[in-house]
Formats: C-alpha cells, structure tokens, sequence
C-alpha cells in the first residue's frame, strides 16, 4: 500500500494510490460509501500510522471493494489535481538523520578517515518539510552553497525504547523518500550539522509511504538522484555501513522511538560539494530523486 497527504478542495485528504490506475483513493470517503457514515478510519496520516494492523486490514478491504467501482466516481482523485504535501505534514518531533552512512560519501567529503566508526546522529527541524512538487527556497540571504542528499527514510510505526536489532523490523510502519537539502557553508561556519541542515523548506519528502510489507528487501534499493536531468547520485542501500536495524536499536537504546518518527538513513557519494569544482544547486534548478518500488520526489528551488 502506498499511501500520500495531499490538498484537495482545500482540505488535507489522506489517499491510497491505486496501483493499476494510479489514481488516489480518499480513504475516509470509500469508508463512508462502504460502511456507512458511523464508520470512521483514520483521517490523518500520523493517526493511520498510530492505529495500527486493524486500521491497515480495513483499509485494505476498503481498496479492495473500491476496485471495483467506476474511476470517475468522486472516491478517486487524479494525481495531476492534487497539491503535494509530504506524507506526514507536519512531524511531532525533530527527523532522525544518520550522518555518513556510505563510505563513499564519507570519502568525498573528507577522506577514509571520515569513515565513521559508530552511527553519527543530527536532526532537523519539523518546518523544513515540503511536499513533492513543492518550491525549496534558496535562502540565498543567507548561503551561496545549498546542496542535495537524496535519502531513504524509515517511518515508525510503534512506540518502542530499548529496541533490540533484531526486533526493529516490527517497530516500522514504511519508508519513503527524502531530500536533506543542506546548507554547507552554514553547516561549515558553525562547526556542525543542525543549522545547515535546518532551514525551512529544506527537507521535501515523498510523494508516498509506502508499507514495509511492499518493500520485501529494503537493503536492496537503488537510490539515483538527477539535478536537471544529469544523474548526480547511483547508489545503493546495500552500501549502508549501517543497517536499518542497526539505527533503529542505536537510536532506541535510551530513547522513546514513537509512530510517525522519521529517520533518513544517509546518502551515497555524488552530492554537489563533492565534484571539483563543487555543484551547488541554482536557483531554477530541478532535483529529482528517484528509490526503487517507491518512486520519485521531485523539487525545484528558487
């Protein structure tokens, strides 16, 4: 299942992509056609990640009766309709984000002596989140050196501290894309990653989650980024020096993970202050970042 936040008739609308089609299923409203106005399934994407299998089966059994109904019925959306927002709007807390996670990323941005021995943790702030299709602001008051990281990201799904590596797999909901747009002379200045990492607008994620049980090998996931159609990163989960379970269980180890937390797990080599001379992104320019079975999340900045 695939599922996305979007604007529709002015209103924030959960949807479900219809994968033969792909128009976007309104949840909440194939839920009143088929059970009726008492029925009620999650209307935001935190409250369908909190509530669990049952809220997932009945949504199933939802996509599967609405199968069968015309798609110009008012329970589908087309997707060129529809403003973008990322998959969770608005987090309740900070996005978990693994420093350094591919060695040849470590290595162009230093040397093999970067190559971290523990997992290296920053965070950024809840207002940097845009949707796919959504302007990056170029911020250019303030940095001349914007830059892109084209990343996987985990979401929750549970609540859990303590999590052991082995068991982390239960504690996820899904994964989606994510573009940890970086400010490197800011992040250079201060000595740090948090403000050049934390500027508004500078996280796009999206457009889908997608649930854990349509990703079968989630180490296994090309990850290819484009800025105006020249392939700049073509990497592969399977570099992780960190595994996904790992995180999790270094994360969790003295901290509450809870439903709807995200983690962005690293980028691979080929980001713009890593060519000679360096590529930092342009106003006008155009990145799109595309992870296998999940799809592509394209910006513009400006």
């Amino acid at each position: 299942m695939k599922f996305a936040t979007v604007e529709w008739n002015n209103e924030q609308v959960v949807v479900l992509e219809d994968a033969s089609t792909g128009q976007l299923l309104q949840i909440a409203e194939a839920a009143k056609s088929l059970y009726g106005q008492q029925h009620m399934v999650p209307t935001t994407m935190l409250a369908l990640i909190g509530s669990g299998e049952e809220a997932l089966s009945s949504i199933a059994e939802i996509a599967t009766w609405a199968k069968d109904q015309p798609a110009s019925s008012n329970l589908f959306i087309n997707p060129s309709d529809v403003k973008w927002l990322a998959p969770i709007p608005r987090p309740t807390k900070n996005i978990f984000c693994v420093g350094k996670n591919y060695a040849d990323h470590a290595i162009e941005m230093g040397s093999a002596a970067d190559i971290p021995e523990h997992v290296m943790m920053f965070t950024k702030t809840p207002t940097t989140v845009i949707g796919h299709e959504n302007i990056i602001p170029i911020h250019s008051a303030l940095t001349e050196q914007m830059d892109y990281e084209g990343e996987l990201a985990v979401i929750i799904g549970k609540k859990g501290v303590g999590i052991k590596e082995a068991e982390a797999n239960d504690y996820i909901f899904g994964y989606t894309i994510l573009n940890d747009v970086t400010a490197r002379d800011i992040q250079s200045r201060h000595k740090q990653f948090f403000l050049g990492k934390s500027l508004d607008g500078t996280c796009p994620m999206g457009p889908f989650i997608v649930h854990k049980s349509q990703i079968e090998h989630p180490l296994q996931l090309n990850v290819q980024t484009t800025v105006n159609g020249e392939l700049r990163q073509n990497g592969n989960t399977n570099q992780f020096i960190f595994s996904i379970p790992k995180i999790i269980e270094v994360i969790s180890s003295g901290m509450t993970l809870e439903p709807g937390d995200i983690i962005a797990t690293g980028t691979p080599a080929g980001v713009g202050k890593g060519f000679k001379p360096p590529k930092f992104l342009r106003a006008g320019d155009v990145i799109e970042i595309t992870i296998e079975n999940i799809g592509t999340l394209c910006n513009k900045i400006d």
